[in-house]
């Protein structure tokens, strides 16, 4: 194994090992069904915000994001956009009120408010369908993750990170991962911070620009080697050595390529001189100019997908499981509403840090254009810039211990909203029962993750959050803010979104998508979903008015009365108070 393997490997094994460590101080406190659940609703407004962030902070934001500005430029940018904006919908619609519902689950939530077993059902249904979306990506990444730094195979990866989030979770639950995604966090902005600061230097040190109407070039001789068959644009002529199949024929030797399109078999090798014109994948920005120009190849649709995208981010992030159970653990709501403040602010920092790393990495990593793997970017960021010498593979390992902890925060905080649905409303059993479905939440989306090639980040994430939009964000939004809404609208509601949004899903994912505003909306669905969910929730309760709760009027002044009156579920359900 080289060294800079062999130091990025180290630095993973030591996050886990920190994680295990830091995850064991919450075991000797985590004694109850609250603990592990909601970490007995204790948490400070710091440290949650701290583990919030650390657990929405995925593999995708860390990689994914700096990989979406790296191909796709100034039209990337909304997806950071997107993801910050989803808790200022949060601070503005529902942390408070959800914390002062005493739910521990969304479903949880659903029943307290419409009282309808039958809604609370369709609810688990699609946590763990959302949540074992979501967790496939990020075991995937840990996965790509090792592949890249080390060369190791992607299943050890895959299966490794599964069995430290597992042992983590299963250990002490919430009040455990709390404080392991509180460091995680902080690891992570530390490994991001860093590189950005350091390419920024070498960027502005040298007086680069990219407003160019010409492609990037490749910094010194740099060998591609082509794993899956991809199509590239050229807007120069340019000369290489390929091995393999090009255009549909097997070459071995140098080659001219012509402007246009030019179509490489996988298991191809390509060999580039220094300075020579970057092929870009096909559809993404040929020239530096077009990457930084918003909408510089629109054809009518690019705007349909960014307003989709915008949807998708802003009402999806109230729908994530792992994102409103943290919300739970807050002491009061007026903690919920400080701590998403907190977050916006340390999510936006990090995601300006994402934008400076994929920036810079068009200048120093521009091969991944040409394989179409631009998530490992930040990846290889470190020794592009700082050279194969230890100051180099010290920063890589830096890298990749931010990397890890991407991974496992996520992917932690996942596990344990999915163990508390399944413990609460598939096994009801005794507490101890929550380590069963803690196994039983990591094994599916694991065996995935193991037996299906790897997702671009750039296609699951946003499908998943679509999901979330479309199903949880209306019956939260709705049942805190309207007392029309009925049970039967909710289930109408949510299943017209969960539909629409499933099967844009599983058709983007297993099928080629046809071209126009239709694969548009297939790949993005969030901009039809949510409205019709929304519409649909409306039109059938009020068709059913006659069924609202009897209680609805109590429902809603325990969600918006200020917790000074007394009147949260919390202290309602306390003995000896009415």
């Amino acid at each position: 194994m080289t060294v800079p393997a062999l130091v990025a490997l180290i630095a993973i094994a030591i996050v886990g090992l920190v994680s295990a460590l830091i995850g064991s101080y919450g075991v000797r406190m985590a004694r109850s069904t609250s603990d592990f659940l909601v970490a007995s609703r204790t948490v400070g407004p710091m440290a949650n915000a701290s583990a919030i962030s650390g657990e929405y902070l995925s593999a995708a934001s860390f990689l994914g994001i700096a990989g979406l500005i790296l191909r796709e430029g100034a039209d990337a940018l909304w997806y950071p956009i997107a993801f910050v904006a989803g808790y200022l919908a949060l601070l503005l619609f529902v942390a408070a009120p959800l914390r002062r519902s005493g739910a521990y689950t969304v479903p949880d939530f659903a029943e307290v408010r419409l009282g309808s077993p039958a809604l609370r059902r369709l609810c688990t249904a699609f946590v763990l369908v959302i949540g074992w979306l979501y967790l496939l990506p990020q075991l995937q990444g840990a996965g790509l993750a090792l592949t890249i730094l080390t060369g190791l195979p992607a299943w050890s990866g895959i299966a490794a990170a599964g069995l430290i989030v597992l042992l983590t979770v299963i250990g002490g639950g919430m009040r455990s991962i709390t404080f392991v995604q509180a460091f995680q966090f902080w690891l992570k902005l530390t490994a991001m911070a860093v590189p950005a600061l350091v390419v920024l230097g070498m960027f502005f040190g040298a007086a680069r620009s990219f407003d160019r109407p010409a492609p990037p070039q490749f910094p010194h001789e740099t060998t591609v080697q082509v794993r899956t068959e991809v199509v590239l644009d050229v807007v120069e002529p340019v000369r290489l050595r390929a091995e393999g199949v090009v255009d549909g024929e097997r070459v071995r030797g140098e080659l001219t390529w012509a402007p246009g399109r030019h179509e490489v078999a996988e298991d191809t090798t390509l060999v580039f001189s220094a300075g020579a014109p970057v092929p870009t994948t096909a559809g993404a920005p040929a020239t530096d100019r077009e990457w930084l120009e918003p909408l510089a190849g629109d054809q009518g649709h690019e705007l349909l997908e960014i307003y989709s995208i915008l949807v998708a981010g802003f009402l999806g992030t109230m729908g994530m499981p792992h994102v409103l159970v943290r919300f739970y653990t807050n002491p009061d709501g007026h903690a919920a509403r400080r701590t998403t403040v907190i977050v916006l602010g340390m999510i936006g920092l990090f995601y300006v840090l994402v934008t400076v790393v994929g920036a810079m990495s068009r200048l120093y990593t521009p091969q991944l254009l040409v394989t179409g793997e631009t998530d490992a970017a930040v990846l290889l960021v470190p020794t592009a810039v700082l050279g194969q010498n230890w100051a180099g593979w010290l920063l890589g390992g830096l890298v990749a211990a931010g990397a890890a902890a991407a991974f496992l925060a996520t992917s932690s905080g996942l596990v344990v909203s999915l163990a508390g649905v399944l413990f609460t409303d598939v096994l009801r059993g005794r507490w101890t029962d929550f380590r069963l479905a803690a196994v039983l939440s990591t094994v599916v989306p694991l065996a995935l993750a193991l037996a299906v090639t790897r997702l671009d980040f750039a296609l699951t994430v946003p499908l998943v959050f679509a999901v979330a939009a479309s199903t949880f964000c209306p019956l939260l939004v709705l049942g805190i803010w309207w007392r029309g809404l009925t049970a039967t609208g909710a289930i109408a509601g949510v299943l017209v979104g969960g539909g629409l949004s499933g099967v844009a899903v599983a058709v983007s994912l297993f099928a080629v998508l046809p071209p126009g505003w239709l694969g548009v909306l297939l790949y993005r669905p969030a901009a039809v979903a949510v409205p019709a969910a929304f519409l649909t929730m409306i039109v059938v309760s009020r068709l059913t008015r006659a069924a609202i709760p009897h209680d609805v009027d109590r429902a809603l002044l325990i969600l918006h009365a200020p917790e000074r009156l007394g009147l949260s579920a919390d202290r309602l359900n306390r003995p000896g108070q009415a």
